[in-house]
């Protein structure tokens, strides 16, 4: 389960990440877009975080995108890598 954010004006470059790390990798993913500031900030509220994207794999909460390049156990890929 992915959730990060996508406003009119900002698309988090992270939550993308995120998501091509996810998709690559063979995890079938359930996404959450949040689409407005007040949904952003309600949601980062809810569950007493700070940043988007919050990733879950089954019920374990694994964090960010950093933590979940952490938990793939690979090395940062190019910016570059998530436009395609």
């Amino acid at each position: 389960m992915l959730y990060r954010m996508e406003l009119p004006d900002h698309v988090c470059p992270y939550g993308l990440r995120a998501k091509y790390l996810l998709d690559t990798h063979g995890f079938a993913v359930e996404e959450h877009v949040l689409r407005s500031r007040d949904e952003v900030e309600a949601y980062k509220a809810e569950r007493g975080v700070e940043t988007t994207p919050l990733i879950f794999i089954g019920e374990t909460c694994i964090g960010g995108c950093h933590e979940l390049e952490r938990y793939l156990e690979i090395e940062s890929l190019p910016q570059a890598a998530v436009r395609d």
